[in-house]
């Protein structure tokens, strides 16, 4: 049973309403269908207002849910023949990231995720999903195996940014990102990259390099995440909601800027609602894009990759010769005196 938010708490209240009103009908033998029909029409409409009108904030809760759905679960729902692989062969394994090899309908690819927990101790072995320097390096290996022998890249993003403290700053963690992004770019097979939760800061865009980037309909995808921004702007991390109000995160809005090509629809209520439906929704937009980028070349790919990012945040300057014409002409204008 998934966890109401609180701004769905009107919508969990109607429903426990119609719960105990067939509970009570079936006890005592009275016939409450009418009512029960009225309050079902009505949830229906409050359900449909609701989820289709969400503010980023809510969205943001959304993507956050503890019960929305783990690079793992969509591996093993999308994915056959999956064999994790550990250790970045350097320093350790982080279990903030998870890879390894699998077949996508029968072809073979390299996947790799960050990897939040499902409870509380294993949301503190998986450090909540912001991973070290040697979980960014172990994805790299992979990325670079996979390369090595042909194999597209997957990777899914749902992270609140990459680990803040000092184990992971004296360990390299700018210098990891950076690589990442660095080695991501001339990568010479497909990489598709799906945002199915929160991607934030460095450590989303550590696996974000790609030729094509989804996103879910309710996730978020942001350069520092809308607590941070509110601790920066305001001193106070508590204003997350009004932060993610104006910071353009959503799927809807990164979109419109070029920077996420498609948006994978989710079940109404969120991922957490249906697994099944959500994955296979991930898996025909994954094929899809996977079989348009196959037919290119590793040298196409990468100039697709480069360009795909290079349009990001472009503007246009003003003519200035076409500027200077215009106030020249209106200089010469006469200009009319009042009469005193």
């Amino acid at each position: 049973m998934a966890v109401d938010l609180p701004f769905e708490k009107p919508l969990s209240d109607l429903r426990k309403k119609i719960d105990e009103l067939k509970k009570i009908g079936i006890d005592s033998g009275i016939d409450f269908s009418e009512e029960i029909s009225r309050l079902e029409e009505r949830c229906a409409k409050l359900q449909e207002d609701l989820y289709n009108g969400l503010t980023p904030a809510q969205k943001m809760h959304l993507a956050r849910h503890h019960q929305r759905p783990t690079s793992l679960d969509y591996i093993q729902a999308i994915f056959t023949d999956f064999i994790e692989l550990h250790g970045d062969r350097l320093f350790a394994d982080d279990l903030a990231i998870v890879g390894g090899l699998a077949k996508l309908s029968g072809i073979p690819v390299t996947v790799i995720g960050h990897q939040r927990g499902k409870d509380t101790k294993d949301n503190i072995a998986r450090f909540f999903g912001s991973p070290h320097p040697e979980g960014f390096r172990k994805a790299l290996r992979l990325m670079q195996q996979a390369d090595k022998f042909g194999r597209p890249i997957i990777t899914f993003i749902d992270t609140k940014g990459a680990y803040p403290g000092n184990t992971a700053e004296e360990r390299g963690q700018s210098e990891a990102i950076a690589r990442n992004l660095r080695e991501m770019a001339v990568l010479g097979v497909p990489v598709i990259c799906v945002v199915i939760g929160e991607g934030g800061s460095g450590g989303a865009l550590a696996l974000g390099v790609g030729n094509r980037v989804l996103m879910l309909e309710n996730a978020i995808y942001s350069a520092i995440s809308p607590n941070g921004a509110a601790s920066i702007l305001w001193k106070d991390a508590g204003r997350a909601d009004e932060a993610a109000s104006v910071m353009k995160i959503t799927a809807d809005d990164l979109v419109g800027f070029g920077i996420v090509e498609e948006i994978i629809p989710e079940p109404q209520g969120g991922a957490h609602h249906d697994l099944a439906v959500q994955s296979e929704s991930i898996k025909e937009a994954v094929w899809r894009h996977l079989q348009e980028l196959g037919a290119m070349n590793a040298e196409q790919l990468i100039q697709d990759r480069y360009e795909k990012f290079r349009k990001i945040g472009e503007y246009h300057e003003p003519d200035l010769s076409e500027t200077a014409t215009e106030l020249e002409a209106s200089a010469e204008e006469p200009v009319e005196t009042a009469q005193i």
